[in-house]
């Protein structure tokens, strides 16, 4: 049998069009991720009129979700690498890229299902974890009504990763966007009634963001089966047949992603945890500040997207050069984003956390936050750093010493120093963020170092290069 056709080394792109190539894919990706945010942002908005207390427990129930749906999102993260590289080695590919998408699908079932049965548990898992049982009660019938949404989102995300990473990311971008008026009006239909629907609170918000998402799934689905572009992979067709290989391919390269996001959430949850023991208003606090922050991140968590998707498909194309202009660019593109982002947190956050928050009838709430808000600004350069470096490694399919670094620099540095700092050394709230900003900035060093000895390590040569 002839080995399969491969393209011989292009030449790679000038760092102009590279950037603008950068640029055209990275934005629907921001936009998406974007919306993404907005649905749990409006959630937080809306369940933030009720009060400090069920803030709180939206706070709790939302990180508890957070810390498995991002974990899994690394997982099947996997899908956008194995994806581009075959797109850069063979622009016509369909079979090979077929087989990864549909074990991808796979892998958010089986994945799923373990998942689920945790958040299910989130009350118990909460109060051992020793927060306000009161919260969390809350917290677990939110938890109930939103886990439903977590198979849908996993889906959509392995449907997303594959249209993005063969150059078309819009569709994902406009059924993003269509979802987040859908979200905004149901949940503020289901949490405070009208038309005949009683008020359901917090629950109502996880019901309307679990419609949501399933229709987004089922849109993006239709879009698949008949647009003319998406149709010659056959996306459904044979679906259940086992590929064993590649599902246990998609396992291995995408598990350490996972760990090291989940390293990461495990971090900022970890001091929603701290600040849960703080108080109620370190920790409605630390919920407001957590969400701005998030929405910044947004921005250089699509570049990184953008950096896997543009190094991929020149690792798979065989171009060195291409594969650091790739990275780079996303980089320097990130590095200018987030600095911009931590001067607006610094000079102005009053109205960004009015906008979360009755600062009148809660000023120590609001107090606290801006406080958060000035600490979050000193480490939005390294949070931007750490995450489009990872993206760049992962390009190259780098993911097992990546996520090393993660545990060295989040519980090895960040955790110990924010506990510290928040409860011997009596800093409380800002002690424990100064210990995320530390932890940050290690990951972000080590990422960058790695990335610039990608060629010495052996990271851009090819299986069977």
């Amino acid at each position: 049998m002839s080995p399969p056709e491969s393209h011989p080394p292009r030449r790679p792109r000038p760092w102009r069009v590279e950037a603008l190539a950068t640029i055209s894919l990275a934005w629907p990706l921001i936009l998406s991720n974007l919306a993404g945010t907005a649905m749990t942002t409006i959630d937080v908005v809306l369940v933030g009129r009720l009060g400090a207390e069920k803030l709180a427990a939206a706070a709790l129930g939302t990180n508890l979700y957070h810390a498995v749906f991002i974990a899994l999102i690394g997982l099947l993260s996997a899908v956008s690498p194995l994806v581009a590289e075959e797109f850069g080695r063979r622009r016509h590919a369909v079979r090979e890229i077929r087989r990864t998408v549909r074990q991808g699908l796979w892998v958010a079932v089986a994945a799923s299902i373990p998942a689920m049965a945790l958040l299910a548990a989130g009350e118990p898992l909460l109060v051992l974890l020793r927060q306000n049982p009161a919260l969390a009660a809350e917290a677990g019938l939110y938890l109930r009504a939103l886990l439903w949404a977590l198979l849908p989102s996993l889906a959509f995300l392995v449907l997303r990763l594959f249209i993005a990473s063969i150059g078309r990311p819009g569709w994902g971008l406009a059924i993003a966007l269509l979802g987040v008026p859908v979200n905004g009006g149901l949940a503020a239909l289901l949490i405070s009634g009208g038309f005949g629907i009683p008020p359901l609170g917090l629950v109502g918000a996880g019901i309307a963001t679990t419609a949501t998402t399933l229709l987004g799934l089922v849109a993006l689905c239709l879009v698949l089966a008949f647009d003319r572009g998406f149709r010659r992979f056959h996306i459904f067709g044979r679906f259940w047949r086992p590929d064993w290989p590649r599902f246990r391919r998609v396992w291995r390269l995408g598990l350490p992603i996972g760990a090291t996001l989940a390293l990461e959430v495990g971090l900022f949850n970890g001091s929603g945890l701290l600040m849960g023991a703080l108080g109620t208003t370190e920790l409605a606090a630390h919920a407001i500040a957590l969400q701005i922050a998030a929405l910044c991140f947004m921005v250089p968590l699509g570049l990184g997207q953008a950096a896997t998707i543009r190094v991929g498909q020149a690792f798979g194309a065989g171009e060195r050069e291409g594969v650091g202009r790739a990275g780079w660019i996303a980089f320097g593109l990130a590095v200018a984003f987030m600095s911009s982002t931590a001067l607006i947190l610094f000079v102005a956050p009053g109205p960004l956390v009015a906008a979360f928050i009755d600062t009148a009838a809660h000023p120590e709430v609001a107090g606290l936050a801006v406080l958060l808000l000035a600490l979050a600004a000193l480490f939005q350069i390294a949070d931007g750093a750490q995450t489009v470096g990872a993206g760049m490694l992962r390009g190259l399919q780098d993911t097992r010493i990546p996520m090393i670094y993660a545990a060295l620099g989040y519980w090895g540095v960040g955790a110990p120093l924010g506990f510290a700092l928040a409860f011997p050394l009596g800093f409380r709230g800002p002690g424990v963020w100064t210990g995320l900003a530390a932890g940050l900035a290690v990951v972000s060093a080590l990422m960058l170092w790695r990335w610039s000895r990608r060629d010495r390590l052996g990271l851009t040569r090819r299986a069977g290069d």
